[in-house]
């Protein structure tokens, strides 16, 4: 059993406390894992709030982490202890029909123990002043060692900064698939990308390493636009600065509406609107934002009969990704440095998230 440091939630809508945690060895196809990095994302935040249908307190949130495999449990034989790695909130089991299937990333081998914040036998690995702590999307990177399935980590290049491709186990990897993988953007097409924050970043990086040539940024925050600009979008406008509905901007903007636009915000209002700036014909929409529990999208039946497609996508559409642009990131083909705005020490986890909430 190892001791360490872990930053616990103990019930929902409190700040993270840091404690001495307990993390028990790893079972047989589990692996063993010291986090070295990990970001925060608007879904920790999102289970954190209670918001989150499949939310288990106490918890160790996380799930953008990289590190250095500590030991295996019986049977593993993809990672060694030594091993560079990246957990994977989706992971990639290759037998169960999702895996076999190619038009899908959403492995179920082990959904149904992960979403109760247990390991694939129905138990935890992690205790704190003598309780069990849930793990969380399978990773709980929130902790300096975590214990996940053998088939929930990407081995990666040992030479890959782990303070930056941490960020490659959800953000970059979601957005760039999106537009890449899930909408398959094409040379010369024009998209919208609603939501500046780190996945419409990547979604913006995605579209220009597939050729669009107009990417129209859309953020009532103005203080995005010009990162939006150093990753590829070509303008950026705010929904506020207009008398019409933003679908009806766009679609004057583009000459009837866009090929292929992006909701990276989880806003269902904001989706309408998203589907709604599509040309009609062939437009094609991606919703990439996590809605909270309940809710509800809706259009008119007509803008889909009339040839606009509403797509959905998780982890990029692909959870193999993660290996291809950690190796496109190292050759320099894709940015990945530009996403880190601050680098904080552990103990000041609950300011990083202060600081997600604040747009900075």
């Amino acid at each position: 059993v190892i001791k360490c440091k872990a930053a616990v939630a103990w019930e929902a809508g409190k700040p993270l406390s840091l404690e001495e945690v307990e993390v028990a060895p790893p079972k047989a196809r589990e692996v063993r894992i010291k986090i070295v990095a990990t970001a925060v994302c608007h879904t920790d935040a999102y289970t954190l709030s209670g918001a989150d249908p499949e939310g288990c307190f106490p918890v160790i949130l996380g799930h953008e982490g990289a590190g250095i495999v500590e030991s295996v449990g019986e049977g593993v034989t993809k990672v060694k202890p030594g091993d560079t790695v990246i957990p994977l909130y989706i992971p990639q089991c290759g037998e169960c029909k999702f895996c076999k299937n190619p038009k899908t990333n959403l492995c179920q081998k082990i959904r149904i123990t992960q979403g109760k914040g247990l390991m694939p036998d129905g138990t935890s690995r992690f205790t704190c002043k003598g309780k069990q702590i849930y793990h969380f999307m399978g990773t709980s990177t929130f902790s300096e060692y975590t214990v996940v399935a053998d088939i929930s980590v990407a081995k990666i290049d040992a030479a890959a900064p782990l303070d930056k491709v941490c960020l490659l186990g959800c953000g970059i990897s979601t957005g760039y698939g999106a537009a890449v993988n899930t909408a398959k953007v094409e040379p010369g097409s024009t998209c919208a990308v609603f939501g500046l924050g780190g996945v419409g970043l990547a979604v913006i990086m995605g579209c220009k390493v597939a050729g669009a040539s107009q990417i129209i940024g859309i953020d009532l925050n103005k203080d995005k636009y010009a990162k939006a600009k150093e990753f590829g979008a070509t303008e950026c406008i705010s929904p506020q600065d207009f008398k019409k509905p933003i679908q009806e901007v766009l679609a004057e903007m583009t000459d009837g509406g866009v090929d292929y636009s992006f909701e990276c915000i989880g806003n269902v209002g904001v989706m309408r609107a998203a589907l709604e700036a599509c040309h009609k014909g062939w437009g094609v929409s991606v919703i990439v934002g996590v809605a909270a529990a309940g809710q509800e999208i809706s259009t008119r039946p007509f803008q889909l009969v009339t040839g606009r497609t509403w797509k959905g996508t998780a982890f990029g559409g692909n959870s193999l990704l993660v290996w291809g642009l950690v190796t496109d990131y190292m050759s320099k083909k894709i940015k990945v440095d530009e996403f880190v705005t601050h680098t904080l020490p552990f103990d000041k986890i609950n300011q990083a998230f202060e600081l997600m909430h604040t747009g900075k």
